[in-house]
Formats: C-alpha cells, structure tokens, sequence
C-alpha cells in the first residue's frame, strides 16, 4: 500500500513539476501538512469514534497503523481503515498512471 500511494503521488507531483517549476517549493508543505494529518506523532485511538472513518480516508493512515500494530504488541488495529487504505491507494495510483500518461506526450516540447 505505501508503494501504491507513494507512486501515485510521486508521479502526479513529477507531471506537475514539468510544467510549473515552483511546485518544489509547495511541496516540503504539503509533506509536512500529511504528515500531521497522519498518526506518525499519535495513535489513531485519540480520534473520535465518529470521525475514524472520514480518518480513514487519508490512504496513510491505514498503512502508519499497520506497521504499528506489527511492532508494538498492545496496538488496537481499526480494520476498516486498512481496507478503505487499500481502496484510496489503488485509487490514486491508477489517477497517477493516468494523469502522468496523459501529458507524457508533451514533456519534449515543454522541457
């Protein structure tokens, strides 16, 4: 899953950046933003029951509990997000494909 979505991601940012050079500014924001969205600093046990599957959304957060739940034994895994995990990574691999895909034709002349 953190291949898909890092893929995914990598390949929408590289399309982006062919065309508008400045995006490598916006970028160590939007890494930084992710990653206080994400459960890197805290469990996802401090978010409400109401708000876990909207929480689960973000494709990260079934990936960070994962490995958690695999290296701290008393770690509660919330199954639904490792599927909804799968389903947006997969997701957003296959728009990365085919956003890069669709403007790799142009990459000679803008370059």
């Amino acid at each position: 899953m953190a291949f898909c979505i890092t893929l995914g991601a990598g390949l929408f940012v590289a399309t982006m950046n062919v065309k508008y050079r400045d995006i490598k500014y916006i970028v160590p924001f939007i890494v930084q933003f992710g990653m206080y969205i994400s459960p890197v600093g805290y469990s996802s046990n401090v978010i409400p029951e109401k708000f876990k599957l909207l929480y689960s959304l973000n494709p990260l957060v079934g990936v960070i509990d994962g490995f958690r739940w695999c290296f701290i034994p008393y770690a509660e895994l919330y199954l639904p997000s490792i599927f909804i995990s799968a389903i947006v990574s997969v997701i957003l691999l296959f728009l990365g494909v085919r956003f890069f895909n669709k403007f790799e034709q142009s990459f000679a002349d803008i370059i």
